[in-house]
């Protein structure tokens, strides 16, 4: 229990500094990389997560993503690290993590958001984490979402001077 502790902080603290060059004048947003990519048929693949990425960008968020360990191993059969996730989405590879071998991604995406004052994609509720990140629970935190005919569509929470999307 230790050893996952520490691993957890060094992992968000990692984090953390991967992106400490997001724009501060952005809202931010992180995706839950593992649940976006089943958003297709529930096959894991890139590219509702590339699509989801493409859109927040061009609506003005600043956006990064967060993997589990396996999740190279679910789409091409053998691990995938930060860097080459981050070729495959077109992005900087600061913008993406994979969580530690043996550490779930979930507490690494809701401390993230915590200390960035971030919101989450993902149709995950987190509901085992609830008591540890309560933010959880606050309304437009959390931003379910679907691809449904070549789109993605985000519930995303009405904004001040933003329009609904």
């Amino acid at each position: 229990m230790l050893i996952a502790a520490i691993a957890l902080a060094i992992s968000t603290l990692m984090f953390r500094r991967r992106l400490r060059n997001w724009r501060a004048d952005k809202q931010r947003i992180i995706l839950d990389g593992s649940n976006v990519m089943y958003w297709d048929n529930e096959t894991p693949s890139l590219g509702p997560v590339k699509l989801t990425l493409n859109r927040l960008a061009a609506e003005g968020y600043s956006v990064g993503v967060v993997f589990d360990a396996n999740a190279g191993y679910k789409l091409y059969g053998a691990y995938r690290g930060p860097d080459a996730l981050a070729r495959r989405l077109k992005i900087s590879s600061d913008r993406v993590m994979i969580a530690p071998k043996g550490t779930p991604a979930d507490p690494l995406i809701l401390k993230a958001a915590s200390d960035m004052n971030a919101r989450v994609v993902t149709n995950d509720r987190y509901r085992d984490w609830v008591s540890d990140y309560p933010a959880i629970n606050k309304p437009g935190f959390l931003i379910p979402g679907s691809y449904r005919d070549g789109a993605i569509h985000l519930r995303m929470p009405q904004e001040k001077g933003r329009k609904a999307a």
